[in-house]
């Protein structure tokens, strides 16, 4: 390794001034994008589906990858959020950045919020592309600024911020199925005395086309369709920093390149056949919080992106949550809790509650 200090933050002069300045904006903009009913998201509020899932941890993992989570090979229930990224909730069809958040459950050993400390569950946050779209959260937030400002503060942010516009422009595709998408942490990770990013890999038996004339949600409809006739995998990866100047632990728009340090299998993802699309289990996907701090220190979020996330996806999650009427709770396996969608309709919970290892 070119670098002994891999896993150094350096934290800028009036970071903290800055994550409250985002977090008031996000917060301001959910509540003029949501004036009445659900008080949604304000990134990643369109849900494909939120699935069972199990994460099995390999067996014989080098010393060097047992790390948290990953110290035994052992299975973990998981719920898993498929989504996409605008705040619009437009056509699948529109070109946009795609969400894979998973929520490990029966995770031993007290997690780094102090609220949630003793919560058994462990978060992984990713999206379809390997870099994020600005360098930090200054330039974050004055990315914000400009989208909800007037067209020229957007012509002024835009003009003077070139890598943001090739960040986006890359991240922003179209997609035919969630489950054959490879995802990204984009932001890096502690994993042991080191730091890493994550990316899940899909295995793909055939992958499906883009439809020619595409509803508006034909994603949903491909997750369905897939999980009706067979499981979905994925291989969950590591990729370990081997140069801090390279590999930058305060630039998650800069992605680490693969050549130099190749992702590493960690464990397997297995969703297996099921139906998941019922109201019980939108709204119980639509009440889940999910944030990278749900975590184990060995896994601590790395960078200025990740502290921004610890401030503002706390506050999002405890406003949408309040307004809604809803519990704040973690799951505990794959049993849907009547609280958490807000229903005590027996049939509905049960038919959400259903294990598909009868449907072989």
């Amino acid at each position: 390794m070119k670098n002994e200090q891999l896993a150094t933050e350096s934290i800028p002069a009036g970071e903290a001034e800055r994550i409250r300045d985002l977090a008031a904006r996000l917060q301001a903009k959910i509540i003029r994008e949501n004036p009445t009913g659900i008080m949604r998201r304000d990134a990643h509020p369109k849900m494909h589906g939120v699935v069972r899932a199990e994460f099995t941890v390999e067996a014989d993992l080098p010393a060097a990858l047992q790390v948290g989570v990953f110290a035994q090979a052992r299975t973990y229930q998981a719920w898993i959020r498929f989504s996409n990224q605008s705040p619009s909730r437009g056509p699948d069809s529109d070109r946009d950045i795609r969400g894979m958040a998973i929520k490990l459950m029966g995770v031993p050993g007290e997690k780094l919020l102090e609220d949630q400390k003793n919560e058994l569950t462990q978060d992984f946050i990713l999206i379809s592309t390997d870099a994020f779209v600005t360098r930090d959260v200054a330039q974050f937030d004055d990315l914000i600024k400009a989208m909800t400002g007037s067209l020229w503060s957007k012509i002024w942010f835009f003009g003077l911020h070139w890598r943001v516009i090739r960040n986006l422009f890359r991240s922003l595709r179209k997609f035919a199925n969630p489950l054959q998408i490879r995802y990204f942490s984009t932001t890096p990770y502690l994993f042991g005395a080191t730091a890493a990013k994550y990316s899940t890999m899909p295995r793909i038996q055939r992958a499906d086309a883009l439809p020619d004339t595409p509803a508006d949600d034909y994603l949903r409809t491909a997750m369905v369709e897939q999980l009706r006739r067979e499981d979905a995998l994925f291989d969950f990866a590591v990729q370990l920093q081997t140069d801090a100047d390279t590999m930058p632990i305060e630039d998650p728009g800069r992605a680490w390149d693969e050549v130099v340090s190749p992702y590493r299998k960690l464990a397997t993802i297995r969703i297996p056949r099921q139906e998941f699309d019922t109201e019980a289990q939108r709204t119980f996907g639509e009440n889940l919080s999910f944030t990278p701090w749900h975590s184990l220190p060995a896994h601590r979020p790395l960078g200025g992106i990740n502290r921004a996330r610890r401030v503002v996806y706390d506050l999002i999650s405890a406003f949408r949550h309040e307004r809604n009427q809803v519990p704040r709770q973690e799951p505990t396996g794959w049993d849907i809790d009547p609280l958490q969608v807000g229903s005590t309709d027996p049939s509905e919970i049960m038919r959400s509650a259903v294990m598909l290892g009868t449907k072989k």
